[in-house]
């Protein structure tokens, strides 16, 4: 296991902090990166596979995902051990939220991730008798409801439709894979039928589905809200290729919006699609980015194009303490307004520095958090 203390650079982690409850068998921990731009939020994850490192480099995504959507809260990311489908749910979670009670929601605000719900949102404030303690909480109870709107799926659809016309084509027609049916790549999927792509692939962690004369994605959304990942069992056999195979189909838009490091060089210089959407966080390794670029491939980063729930994740900061919701299409306009914005100034910024366009944001987003740590005092002092 690498020390983390020999990772840590001039941005952060600020804090990293290891919970465990012998009688739950909750093990957890949580990373605030970086706060000079605000407190610490970002979402929380369960899994099996939660490791120290992945919930550091979550963070880091974080910090420069709200700089780079000019929104005031700082990188942070927070990471259960634990099998999500596991009875003992709800008593690992308060087990988690009552250890880290004296860092929430005083240096960290708990959100929704990989294998979290809007129920566990609840227990969370429930724990802590706190309504800030957390966002992603049920609508019901005030929050955003951020599944229903697909906040993060549509800012990723509306990044493709920005890049594209920036290229002087149309997002009417364009033939879009997409990898991972989950809520953000289906949100993706319905947002970009709405606006007249057509969606060649798909797949889930149980399969991958393929037709190059389109699927009907109203269809496979009610399929996905009946069986879940298992709907790719109801598709025709033709229509049914390996896993993996979705990355590397023929098409204009490939939008990875599954898993980590899911395109490596060997990946990358298979696909086919003229334009990579990073849907997921972290989708692709930094030499398949490369590789890409030499293709001249156009790749919108992870944290301008599917900062949407970020973004949305500002209206729920604020609704914490309201007696009113937000108004979700406010949420889904400024959701639109703001990566369709950011997609282009970090576009443009990459053609006219040679940059890649992950550089580019990344650039932009340091100067913001660079700027804000020196107004704290917080720079290191000159040698």
């Amino acid at each position: 296991m690498p020390d983390l203390l020999q990772e840590i650079d001039e941005w952060g982690p600020e804090k990293v902090v290891c919970v465990s409850d012998a009688r739950t068998g909750m093990r957890g921990v949580l990373v605030i990166d970086n706060t000079a731009r605000g407190t610490g939020k970002g979402g929380t994850r369960m899994s099996p596979t939660v490791t120290v490192g992945e919930i550091a480099r979550l963070a880091r995504v974080m910090t420069w995902k709200w700089a780079a959507v000019d929104l005031f809260h700082g990188g942070a990311k927070a990471g259960i051990f634990a099998d999500p489908a596991s009875p003992d749910k709800e008593r690992i979670v308060r087990a988690f939220a009552r250890r880290l009670a004296d860092q929430i929601p005083a240096s960290y605000v708990a959100g929704l991730d990989m294998g979290m719900t809007e129920q566990d949102a609840a227990i969370i404030q429930d724990e802590l008798g706190d309504r800030g303690a957390a966002v992603g909480v049920p609508e019901l109870l005030g929050g955003v409801p951020y599944d229903q709107l697909g906040v993060t799926g549509h800012g990723v659809a509306e990044a493709a439709e920005a890049a594209l016309t920036r290229q002087g084509r149309s997002i009417a027609g364009a033939r879009v894979a997409v990898q991972g049916f989950g809520a953000v790549g289906a949100a993706a999927a319905r947002r970009l039928h709405e606006l007249g792509a057509q969606l060649v692939a798909l797949s889930t962690i149980d399969g991958s589905v393929h037709d190059p004369d389109g699927l009907d994605v109203p269809k496979w959304l009610e399929a996905r809200a009946e069986f879940g990942d298992a709907c790719v069992a109801k598709a025709s056999a033709a229509q049914r290729v390996p896993r993996g195979e979705e990355l590397l189909v023929d098409c204009d838009v490939l939008i990875p919006a599954a898993g980590q490091d899911v395109i490596d060089e060997a990946m990358a210089a298979k696909i086919r699609a003229g334009l990579v959407v990073e849907g997921a966080n972290l989708p692709t390794t930094p030499g398949a980015r490369e590789l890409l670029a030499e293709r001249e491939i156009t790749v919108v980063p992870d944290f301008i194009a599917n900062a949407g729930g970020a973004i949305a994740a500002g209206f729920a900061m604020d609704a914490r303490h309201s007696p009113f919701r937000p108004e979700p299409t406010a949420i889904l306009a400024e959701v639109a307004e703001r990566t369709r914005n950011n997609t282009v100034l970090v576009l443009d910024t990459a053609d006219r520095s040679g940059l890649l366009p992950h550089e580019a944001a990344l650039d932009l987003a340091k100067q913001r958090v660079r700027t804000a740590m020196e107004l704290r005092g917080r720079l290191p002092r000159p040698a």
